[in-house]
């Protein structure tokens, strides 16, 4: 597929990058982009030499959101499908094998607060701020909400959801929305080492814990335990378990045969 809002790329570190590109409008979300980041994200999760995907964006912003130039003029039916399509990347992130980092520099509002709630670890220049601004327009983020009140928890969720408040990166690294701040100078950098350093880990045990982590989120406390330990012996049967814990024993760097 051929890209017009992002920029797709692979390295021979293991890490699959994709870029949000429309740095003249704040990396809105159009109809486009989604379409397009959903797509380039199964795409790289296919890929045979990608074990990390990274995502961030290009210009001042993260993403302010979805592009509202986009709402006139829609049915109810309509709106619900666009709506559900605008957030189909943020659901997607969760099923896919290989985790995403997401690189968060400027302002992630609405929509692309959401994307950022949704990768699976976030690091961050410590100039940036995020959001879920919608209410301010009259509208609301009870989509972006979803992955947000999953980090942060119900009540400070309704807080952020309500009065559209930007926090600075401080605020969200205290909430758990990211993991890592870095200066805004070495964030390109400082984000690039810490995806190649999960790259050097196992594929498989990699892959094996973000499936069983999402899938088991929402089961009981004693069904969760069951369901982790399956995965857990499922992963204790494959070669790069065996190989990790003999170069382990043998203090020498494990060759991984994702088998």
């Amino acid at each position: 597929m051929e890209y017009s809002h992002l920029l797709v790329s692979t390295s021979d570190t293991h890490i699959g990058t994709i870029t949000l590109n429309s740095p003249d409008t704040m990396n809105t979300f159009t109809t486009k982009m989604a379409s397009e980041l959903h797509h380039a994200l199964t795409e790289l999760d296919a890929d045979k030499n990608v074990r990390v995907i990274l995502l961030k964006a290009n210009g001042r912003s993260f993403s302010a959101g979805i592009d509202v130039n986009e709402l006139e003029g829609k049915s109810a039916n309509e709106y619900r499908q666009w709506i559900e399509h605008m957030e189909k990347p943020l659901i997607s992130i969760s099923k896919l094998q290989k985790p995403v980092i997401a690189q968060l520099q400027g302002v992630a509002a609405a929509n692309g607060m959401g994307l950022v709630a949704s990768a699976d670890l976030v690091i961050a220049s410590e100039k940036s701020r995020m959001g879920l601004t919608a209410i301010n327009v009259g509208l609301n983020c009870v989509g972006p909400v979803i992955p947000v009140a999953r980090c942060v928890g119900r009540k400070k969720a309704m807080e952020l959801l309500l009065y559209g408040n930007l926090i600075d990166a401080k605020e969200a690294l205290d909430l758990g929305l990211i993991n890592r701040i870095v200066s805004d100078d070495e964030l390109e950098s400082e984000a690039l080492k810490w995806a190649e350093k999960l790259a050097q880990k196992s594929p498989i045990a990699v892959q094996i814990a973000k499936t069983a982590f999402y899938n088991s989120e929402d089961m009981e406390y004693e069904k969760q335990f069951a369901y982790m330990n399956e995965a857990f012996a499922r992963l204790c049967s494959t070669d790069d378990a065996k190989e990790g814990v003999n170069a382990f024993f043998a203090k020498r760097t494990p060759q991984w045969t994702e088998r």
